[in-house]
C-alpha cells in the first residue's frame, strides 16, 4: 500500500475512533476559531476539533491532489498532553501514532 492510500486509511480510522468516543461535532467551530495561526489552534480549538476541523480535512485534501506529504512530523506528543483526561485517547493516540511512524519514514 502506498503512503497516499495509507495515509487515508488512517484518517478514515481516526474520524472512526473520533465518533464512537463522541469527539465528532456536526456544527463547525466559529471561522474565526478555525483561522487561528497558532501551532494545532492551540488558542482556539480543543484537540479534537483541531483533528476534525483542520488537521483531518487539510490531510485528506493533500492525498486526493496527491500533492507532497509532510516529512518528519508528530502530532502524538501533542494529542497525547491534550487529550490525556479525555475519553477514547488511548484509542486515538493509537492511530495518530501510526501516522507518526508512516511520517519518519522516507
Amino acid at each position: 500500500m502506498d503512503k497516499y492510500h495509507h495515509s487515508q486509511r488512517l484518517l478514515d480510522e481516526l474520524e472512526v475512533v473520533l465518533r464512537q468516543h463522541c469527539h465528532w461535532q456536526l456544527t463547525p467551530p466559529d471561522p474565526q476559531a478555525l483561522a487561528s495561526t497558532e501551532p494545532f489552534a492551540i488558542d482556539t480549538l480543543d484537540c479534537h476539533q483541531w483533528l476534525q476541523w483542520i488537521f483531518i480535512p487539510k490531510f485528506g485534501q493533500l492525498i486526493a491532489l496527491r500533492l507532497p506529504l509532510p516529512e518528519r512530523f508528530e502530532i502524538s506528543p501533542y494529542v497525547e498532553e491534550a487529550m490525556k483526561e479525555q475519553t477514547g485517547v488511548e484509542a486515538i493516540l493509537a492511530i495518530t501514532c501510526q501516522l507518526d511512524l508512516l511520517f519518519k519514514q522516507h
